[in-house]
């Protein structure tokens, strides 16, 4: 099942409604096989929080059964902090796992 883009904008809500009061913009350019490229734009060029803001994106968005991938076209997410995201995730998954707890639990935020 293929995500769409709206899909995905309602997914980082929260996020868009910081955006919203600095002039800033997701675009969503690809979502084809599950590899979501985006980009930010308008307040977020040149923006000193845009790679914690892409975090918090890529952070909602790897959650997502369908994504594979996020991928920001302009470097706005470096690697170390997608390196973050993804061993966070991984531990998440194992204490869920290690509890006896479904996919049903609710997970942190990265703040």
């Amino acid at each position: 099942m293929a995500i769409t883009a709206e899909e995905i904008l309602a997914e980082i809500g929260p996020v868009q409604e910081i955006l919203d009061e600095h002039d800033g913009v997701v675009n969503v350019i690809d979502t084809s096989d599950g590899n979501i490229m985006l980009s930010l734009d308008g307040g977020c060029n040149g923006c000193s929080s845009t790679p914690m803001t892409a975090m918090q994106i890529y952070y909602s968005l790897k959650k997502l059964d369908h994504v594979n991938d996020v991928i920001f076209v302009n470097g706005e997410l470096p690697e170390y902090m997608r390196t973050f995201i993804d061993q966070k995730m991984a531990k998440e998954a194992a204490a869920s796992e290690e509890n006896g707890k479904g996919d049903d639990e609710p997970q942190g935020e990265i703040i």
